[in-house]
């Protein structure tokens, strides 16, 4: 069967009814008992044996992570992360100006996020910790052996879990139209702002990205969403599977919210008051609305409101979003930089953990 012939809005209305049975299991019984969150984020890397303690949801949840991968292509894995590399300034730049501002265009969605007041109130701190994501997802030899990256993954998916699950205890306004929390259509969404998106960022900030390479980030994308979850039967692994499945959510989805624009408002003040340096700070609204295009910047209230000279796009191709510098060559010294950096902005080191449970 042809996998652009799964993508109906009969399948994905289905989609929205599903979430992530394994680790919304795992997530329960973390809550039942909290000093496990501690034990987990001790862990450099997941454990062969774990801890006799783990209750049987847990031990069935991180079996995923300890056998091997799917069939891979391991020479299509270092050419992606190659490609990573030399591009890193500028698909960091891409992930504040059109992936994060992009999920924010899909109102359901939104309202996940919206209820999260972290985001809200320090929209920074998000950014930083979506893009260690995105550099742990790139590690050397990730998928080939290295298994921090594992470890990151499955963080990321109980994260996502008891997200959830906070949600159904708390969120006494949640309205059943939008789906269920974080559900399968929202996360497919969410892998292609990192695979699709960025191809597409980087076309339109004059970077030209072969077809290889495209679909080598839809590839890699999609091992990413297997390991947090993401039915593989819909994860796209072509251009036009991708074409047609954001095109296909994209019509089903957008759509106008005050959770949206609140999100977007709180993205461009952090931007203009905190990150960024001083001479991009007039041109932020307009590069969002660029890259998002007229569409969807309509969505938010995004108003292309000034010309953006060829410089900015010379920047963010070079020192980016984070301010990293000439493009390094070296992944070690790109992950120093970016930590050194963002904790300067933030105040303190940015991580990926497990939040503490009480």
């Amino acid at each position: 069967m042809n996998k652009v012939d799964l993508y109906t809005s009969g399948n994905l209305d289905q989609l929205r009814k599903r979430q992530d049975a394994p680790a919304d299991a795992a997530a329960a019984d973390l809550i039942q008992d909290p000093q496990l969150v501690s034990v987990i984020n001790s862990w450099d890397f997941i454990p062969e044996n774990l801890p006799p303690a783990f209750p049987d949801s847990l031990k069935y949840f991180f079996n995923v992570f300890v056998l091997p991968p799917p069939l891979i292509d391991p020479q299509q894995i270092r050419r992606t992360q190659y490609f990573f590399e030399k591009n890193a300034s500028l698909i960091l730049s891409l992930l504040g100006f059109y992936s994060l501002p992009y999920t924010y265009a899909f109102a359901d969605g939104a309202e996940v996020l919206v209820r999260s007041k972290k985001i809200l109130d320090n929209p920074g701190k998000r950014l930083s910790e979506t893009a260690l994501f995105v550099l742990e997802c790139y590690r050397p030899q990730a998928f080939l052996g290295e298994k921090k990256v594992l470890l990151v993954l499955a963080k990321v998916r109980l994260i996502h879990a008891l997200s959830r699950l906070f949600i159904e205890k708390y969120a006494r306004d949640w309205n059943p139209e939008w789906g269920m929390p974080i559900n399968q259509e929202d996360l497919l969404a969410t892998n292609l702002t990192f695979s699709l998106l960025v191809s597409r960022g980087m076309e339109r900030s004059g970077v030209r990205v072969s077809k290889e390479h495209r679909e080598g980030l839809l590839q890699y994308w999609g091992l990413i969403g297997y390991y947090l979850g993401i039915d593989p039967a819909f994860l796209p692994h072509t251009s036009k599977e991708a074409f047609e499945l954001e095109k296909l959510i994209r019509k089903r989805h957008l759509k106008s919210s005050h959770a949206g624009k609140s999100l977007v408002q709180s993205l461009l003040h952090f931007y203009q008051q905190e990150l960024i340096r001083p001479e991009l700070a007039p041109f932020m609204e307009a590069i969002v609305a660029f890259y998002l295009g007229e569409e969807i910047s309509q969505v938010l209230g995004l108003r292309k409101t000034s010309l953006i000279p060829d410089w900015v796009f010379r920047n963010l191709s070079t020192s980016g979003l984070f301010s990293m510098g000439s493009s390094p060559s070296q992944y070690s010294l790109l992950y120093r930089q970016f930590i050194v950096q963002s904790e300067k902005s933030m105040g303190a080191p940015v991580s990926i953990a497990l939040p503490p449970l009480r």
